[in-house]
C-alpha cells in the first residue's frame, strides 16, 4: 500500500474519532500498567468489570501487595488467566517498590524489566500514560494491520516495524488505538462489518462483506 493510501486511511480514523482513548479503566499510572497487565487475551470490558471495584481500594503497589495474591485473586477471578496474572502483579508490585520508590519507571527497557510486562504492554503504557507515539501490535491491531494492506507481516514484532516504518509520523500517537477500536466494532475476526467501513474503497482486503 502506497504512502498516500496509508495517509487517507488514518485521515479518516482521525476525522471519524479525533482523540482515541484507550477503553481500559484506570485511575493513575500504576492502575494503567495493572490494567493492561491483566489485558493480555482478555477483553477491555471484562477487565474493567473487575478493576472498577479492585482500583477503588488498590492504587499503588504498597496497597497491592498489602492485599497479597491471594485477595488479588478474588478481585480477577473472572479474567482469563487469573492466576498467573496475579502473580505477576505482586512480583511488579514488589520491584516498583523496592527499585522504583512505588512509582512505575518511564522507559520501555525498565518497564519490560517487570513480571509479567512485555514489549506490546510496555508500548500501551508509554503511549497511554506519557503520550509516546508507540505502536502497540495486540490481536486486532495484527490482524486489521495485515487484511487492510497496511503490511503484510508473519508476527506481531515485524508488524510493529513495519508499521513504525510505514505511518506518517503525524498519525503515530493514535494508530494503534484506532487500528485497536476499528478491529474490534467493523474489521473484526470472523465476519468485518465492511458495508459499515469508512475505508472500504481504501481497503485491498480481497474478502469483503456484502
Amino acid at each position: 500500500m502506497n504512502k498516500q493510501k496509508i495517509d487517507q486511511i488514518f485521515t479518516r480514523f482521525a476525522a471519524h474519532n479525533p482523540q482515541p482513548k484507550t477503553e481500559l479503566y484506570y485511575t493513575n499510572e500504576y492502575t494503567l500498567l495493572v490494567a493492561v497487565v491483566l489485558s493480555a487475551q482478555a477483553t477491555d470490558v471484562g477487565v474493567n468489570k473487575a478493576t472498577k471495584t479492585l482500583f477503588a481500594r488498590v492504587y499503588t503497589p504498597e496497597k497491592m501487595l498489602e492485599l497479597g495474591e491471594a485477595g488479588l485473586k478474588a478481585y480477577i477471578k473472572t479474567i482469563g488467566l487469573y492466576n498467573a496474572k496475579a502473580k505477576n502483579i505482586i512480583g511488579l508490585s514488589k520491584k516498583l517498590v523496592k527499585e522504583w520508590d512505588g512509582k512505575v519507571p518511564h522507559t520501555r527497557e525498565a518497564l519490560q524489566g517487570l513480571p509479567g510486562v512485555g514489549r506490546k504492554t510496555a508500548n500501551v503504557w508509554l503511549n497511554c500514560a506519557l503520550g509516546q507515539p508507540t505502536i502497540a501490535v495486540d490481536t486486532h491491531v495484527f490482524r486489521v494491520a495485515n487484511r487492510i494492506g497496511l503490511c503484510k507481516t508473519k508476527t506481531p514484532e515485524k508488524t510493529e516495524q513495519a508499521l513504525e516504518k510505514n505511518i506518517p509520523v503525524k498519525w503515530k500517537h493514535n494508530a494503534h488505538h484506532w487500528l485497536i477500536l476499528h478491529g474490534r466494532y467493523i474489521c473484526k475476526a470472523r465476519k468485518p462489518n465492511c458495508p459499515e467501513c469508512l475505508i472500504r474503497d481504501l481497503c485491498e482486503f480481497k474478502g469483503k462483506t456484502k
